[in-house]
């Protein structure tokens, strides 16, 4: 968003800004279907979840050094600052089986909190320094029914991304811009057959299995904007893909009743491919209004199987099936992004969002780990400027996942699925606060 130059009001003066921005909100809160496709997090900053992630061309803020760093060449030659929380809340998904109700499952609700920083610094020469500190991937389900519990009793990831960037001017209108990506992953993953239902077991009661790991990689990512116009603004952004090995320890156990049958507790490694990215936008302000166009496309084709490896090898054992690739062979997925951005004064900013989001999972591989399907991502936002150096801001986006009915035949000696998931989505609420000095 350009920021546009008013005095601030005098005391006493009507301000209409508060008036609209509420009526703006109350329309944002429709729900409409919505959510996030695979497990990447798109939105990392206060201005990026009020816009559903229409954040490449414009980024006036000092999120500009991660969604664009090229974009802090355009930015107050001033340090700028964003420290904000986002509390995510993630529903219940509901599953209904076609073949028994026996099978019915939900998943637990979670609730998490991941705090964001961004900065930027002023211009030295024509060179802009920058730094984030981002979670963009992160994938979390609990299931405790029998059918789901095979799988993905607990599937989690956790993914945190320290990122310095800069920006380089060579021309008034061009900017080029790219930055270092530290990224730290942490995941676990629980699972527990079970007989009952899963006879074929016999004559184990149980077979589980518990993994846990680690590591941290490097990455890059690259950025461009035109500015043909004082009011238009082309961009480009390319982020690296990532292959974390996350290294810990694996626990299996087979069990008939109380008794141990086998077990195993040592090194574990599973692979997780973070995708690389893809991002073209135009931005066009129209004096008070900045709207912004955006595509993705996010090559989660590189993301084939997930494989745990341990320090023997199981083939052929009883815990044959948690020692095979399951095959995941995602596709390469786009998103639509469009977000408005109106300055109602110098104190109110307002944003709306909207975005279509395709998902990467194939019906031949879903998961009860990611039952992921096309989503819309609906948002809106307000910032109130408190003084010349200091914003407040609150952002909301609403997803809510479209109902799926898949069947397949399960891999690597896992039970087929053959059902319908409802429900689930995402709630985000960011709270923001924006210094520059």
């Amino acid at each position: 968003m350009t920021e546009t130059k008013h005095s601030l009001p005098r005391q006493g003066q009507k301000n209409s800004g508060p008036l609209l921005i509420a009526t703006l909100l109350l329309i944002a809160a429709i729900p409409l279907p919505a959510a996030a496709a695979g497990f990447r997090i798109t939105n990392q900053s206060l201005g990026a979840v009020g816009l559903s992630g229409a954040r490449t061309a414009s980024t006036p803020g000092p999120d500009a050094g991660y969604y664009n760093p090229a974009n802090m060449s355009f930015t107050a030659d001033q340090w700028q600052v964003e420290t904000s929380l986002t509390i995510l809340d993630l529903p219940t998904i509901t599953y209904q089986d076609h073949r028994t109700a026996l099978l019915n499952a939900s998943s637990q609700s979670e609730r998490f909190f991941m705090p964001l920083v961004h900065a930027v610094s002023p211009a030295h020469g024509p060179l802009r320094f920058g730094f984030s500190l981002t979670y963009p991937f992160g994938l979390s389900k609990k299931w405790q029914q029998p059918l789901p519990r095979a799988s993905a009793q607990q599937f989690s990831l956790l993914v945190v991304e320290a990122n310095p960037s800069v920006a380089f001017a060579p021309l008034p209108w061009l900017s080029l811009g790219g930055g270092i990506r530290l990224v730290h992953g942490r995941g676990e993953v629980d699972s527990e057959v079970l007989n009952p239902p899963f006879d074929q077991l016999t004559p184990l009661t149980s077979l589980s299995r518990s993994s846990d790991g680690t590591d941290t990689r490097p990455g890059y990512n690259l950025a461009m904007t035109i500015k043909p116009h004082e009011s238009l603004a082309v961009a480009a952004t390319y982020r690296s893909e990532i292959n974390l090995d996350l290294d810990g320890t694996s626990t299996l156990r087979a069990q008939a009743g109380s008794i141990p049958l086998a077990a195993y507790s040592g090194p574990g490694t599973v692979g997780i491919t973070l995708p690389a990215v893809l991002s073209l936008a135009f931005a066009y302000t129209f004096d008070r209004l900045t709207v912004e166009l955006g595509w993705d496309r996010t090559f989660w084709s590189s993301f084939n199987t997930l494989d745990f490896t341990y320090e023997q090898d199981f083939l052929g054992t009883v815990f044959d099936g948690f020692d095979r690739p399951v095959p995941k062979n995602w596709h390469d997925s786009d998103a639509y992004r469009c977000g408005l951005s109106y300055v109602w004064n110098p104190r109110w900013t307002s944003t709306l969002g909207l975005t279509y989001d395709r998902t990467p999972v194939p019906t031949a591989t879903l998961g009860f780990d990611l039952p992921d399907a096309d989503a819309l991502v609906y948002s809106a936002g307000i910032r109130y400027r408190y003084a010349a150096g200091l914003e407040f801001g609150l952002s909301y986006m609403y997803h809510y996942t479209k109902s799926r009915s898949v069947t397949n035949d399960g891999a690597a000696g896992l039970p087929g699925i053959d059902g319908t998931f409802t429900n689930g989505g995402a709630h985000a609420l960011t709270l923001g606060l924006l210094t520059t000095f």
